[in-house]
């Protein structure tokens, strides 16, 4: 394994959890990149984008490393469904959403600061929903969890209750497609197991 500093350009609390559970050891650095949704791309395209944006934004910053950069939208078909942050807004989208196959698309950019060697991929679950009641969307609701979870629902916690089938990476729906991820950084001499 070459010797060379990683730094997630993410404040993730997911992303970092998931980075420690496969035993990198790495630095955080939050990314000063701006999101702008309202840019007309599609969503594979945009979450590239979005990753590789914030990779470099902190790249910059050293001479040497490997910098990791992600970001991650659900969409149902072609709309894109963020965070609600309201009670209102969570319901909508949890009625929305049940019964439904979503999709969970990560665009990760790993970039090396000293070679500026770069790859960026996007990787997508589908995520089929269980038909919800009223009772089961009010009851989730209560406990605030969807109220920051990008639509409106975090597979890692009671959220699991609402997932009838997953096809694809699971670690991708929690925030960063691990099984990709490490793939990708052997290319920069980065081996983990």
């Amino acid at each position: 394994m070459i010797n060379k500093p990683i730094i997630l350009a993410s404040t993730s609390p997911r992303r970092k959890k998931l980075l420690q559970q496969v035993g990198l050891k790495f630095t955080v650095k939050s990314s000063h990149f701006k999101e702008d949704m309202s840019i007309n791309l599609p969503p594979e395209q945009m979450v590239k984008y979005f990753a590789r944006e914030k990779a470099k934004n902190v790249a910059v910053h050293y001479k040497q490393g490997i910098v990791i950069g992600a970001d991650t939208v659900i969409s149902l078909g072609n709309q894109i469904l963020g965070k609600p942050h309201t009670a209102a807004v969570a319901k909508k989208t949890l009625r929305q959403i049940s019964g439904r196959t979503i999709k969970i698309i990560t665009g990760y950019s790993v970039v090396d600061c000293w070679t500026k060697k770069e790859v960026t991929k996007a990787i997508t679950t589908k995520v089929k929903m269980k038909k919800l009641t009223t009772h089961e969307i009010s009851n989730y609701i209560k406990t605030k969890e969807p109220l920051d979870k990008a639509g409106a629902f975090g597979i890692q916690g009671l959220g699991a209750l609402l997932v009838s089938k997953i096809e694809g990476d699971y670690y991708n729906v929690v925030g960063l497609p691990l099984y990709d991820l490490v793939k990708t950084l052997k290319q920069f001499g980065i081996k983990i197991i």
